[in-house]
């Protein structure tokens, strides 16, 4: 495959916050390097529905995937079996729900911590964290700065060309102080500052880049309904295709197909919505 593509997920974070706090990827659509659109996520806006949709390019009344307490291994073909179809490379470094979705469930945590499967028809290379014992007070999420690392890591010691990245830190944040405090302020603008050099390297070892979040939160660290705080996120881009206008609305089905079409890669006749960057 001659394109090569990293899709980084921070989760639960809302399209105000975004463009308020992170002022790195601002500056550079600022300076034209990146843009920048509202994402809507599928219903309900529950975090194990949203990566199952964003992968499968398709809803959770399709996919079943109902909510968090409703993984298992899907069956829709998805952006990594479509890369490693076409012949690429798949990776990614994420919460073990991701490894059950779209490589094998139930996560054992010791087979599936970190593999390195060359000939699987998904995930190649996956690093997962469990997040086990996660409450409010006891976020148990890694530091994102080694999640960027291992992701770069794996970038460049196997030549991926598709890798994603998913980082629960801000959702957690979120989900204990809410969003209009001293305390998310802080949590945003770090995120933004660690994830910023990463950002120069990808981009220097050949990758287009798609920064977005699987949803948003509401002001008292909610999500999974409709409200506009819970659905909407912030989709950045650095790359050369063509994109829609500024205040175009993309929807979280249509990223499987885009990434897709961006690699090269067969899309699945189940993604049928339309493309946004060609």
């Amino acid at each position: 495959m001659d394109s090569k593509l990293l899709l980084i997920i921070i989760d639960g974070v809302p399209w105000r916050n975004w463009r308020r706090l992170f002022g790195n990827l601002e500056g550079w659509v600022a300076s034209g390097e990146a843009r920048v659109w509202k994402h809507r996520s599928v219903l309900p806006s529950t975090s194990a529905s949203c990566y199952a949709s964003i992968h499968t390019g398709v809803v959770p009344a399709e996919h079943g995937c109902t909510g968090n307490h409703d993984v298992r291994r899907l069956t829709h073909n998805d952006i990594f079996s479509q890369v490693r179809m076409a012949g690429g490379t798949t990776g990614a470094v994420a919460h073990s729900f991701w490894s059950e979705f779209f490589n094998r469930a139930p996560f054992d945590l010791v087979r599936d911590i970190e593999y390195d499967e060359p000939e699987s028809a998904t995930i190649n290379h996956g690093r997962f964290h469990t997040m086990t014992g996660y409450s409010l007070i006891n976020q148990m999420t890694p530091s994102d700065a080694d999640l960027f690392a291992t992701l770069t890591r794996l970038c460049e010691t196997f030549d991926l060309s598709y890798g994603m990245l998913h980082t629960c830190t801000l959702d957690s944040m979120g989900h204990r102080f809410f969003h209009d405090c001293q305390e998310m302020d802080q949590a945003c603008f770090m995120m933004d500052e660690m994830l910023a050099p990463f950002i120069r390297r990808w981009r220097a070892s050949g990758y287009d880049v798609i920064v977005t979040a699987d949803h948003g939160q509401d002001a008292r660290g909610h999500h999974g309904g409709q409200d506009a705080l819970q659905q909407e996120a912030a989709l950045y881009y650095f790359g050369d295709a063509d994109g829609p206008g500024a205040g175009d609305v993309i929807d979280q089905v249509q990223l499987a197909p885009t990434i897709l079409s961006l690699l090269g890669a067969p899309i699945a006749d189940t993604m049928t919505a339309p493309v946004f960057l060609t």
